[in-house]
């Protein structure tokens, strides 16, 4: 399956304030999120499948898939419906052979190199960055910035073909449509989605944004 990255939340336990993920989770999924990725660095392996599971029967019935940051036994184990994988992760093919054909399997691009490591490999979407500079990761690498998107989107298009490519790293209302112009089938939000008091309205909010971007740049 092509998934459909075009609002693509990342729900950390760090940024939810106590609140509940599922919770959050569903209002997302309910006002026009269409992908989520859970994340949770630090969480016990155990806890963390419980939290899964519960943000995965937050999403039933809304279509919007969940991935797993980095862990695939939390993915296989919740029955969330794939990955999300960086450069030291698992290798995507033996990421794919252990979550099926019909997973979804995401990767992160940094660099051209990324690019290179990637060409033929199962995945299913990549997102770039980071693009701006975020408090929500340490990132060692400087931001690249709208022209350096744009240019490994541009490689991107060479490399992988027809797979959809996202933007991740400080994405917000301000900068999202400038990514949407420079190709981006879609961003990664973190904090301008879960940071919110009102989750449901910035969803709302920044769905508005990139359909503006789109019929813009049409």
């Amino acid at each position: 399956m092509i998934p459909d990255i075009s609002l693509y939340g990342i729900i950390d336990p760090q940024i939810a304030r106590g609140r509940s993920l599922a919770d959050l989770a569903g209002i997302a999924a309910r006002s026009g999120m269409t992908f989520l990725q859970f994340r949770a660095k630090t969480m016990e392996t155990r806890r963390m499948i419980a939290e899964a599971r519960a943000i995965h029967d937050a999403l039933a019935g809304t279509g919007v898939p969940l991935l797993i940051n980095d862990r695939v036994d939390v993915a296989l184990a919740a029955g969330a419906e794939g990955v999300h994988i960086g450069r030291d992760d698992m290798h995507p093919l033996d990421a794919r052979r252990l979550l099926g054909p019909e997973a979804i399997i995401g990767a992160t691009v940094k660099s051209s190199d990324d690019l290179a490591s990637l060409t033929s490999m199962p995945i299913s979407y990549a997102c770039i960055g980071g693009v701006f500079q975020t408090v929500h990761k340490d990132n060692a690498d400087p931001p690249l910035g709208v022209v350096g998107f744009r240019k490994l989107r541009l490689e991107a298009a060479d490399r992988l073909g027809a797979l959809p490519i996202g933007a991740i790293a400080g994405i917000t209302l301000e900068n999202v449509g400038g990514l949407i112009a420079a190709g981006a089938d879609g961003v990664a939000v973190i904090g301008a989605l879960f940071g919110s008091d009102d989750v449901g309205a910035a969803t709302r909010a920044m769905a508005a944004a990139i359909a503006a971007a789109r019929s813009a740049r049409r």
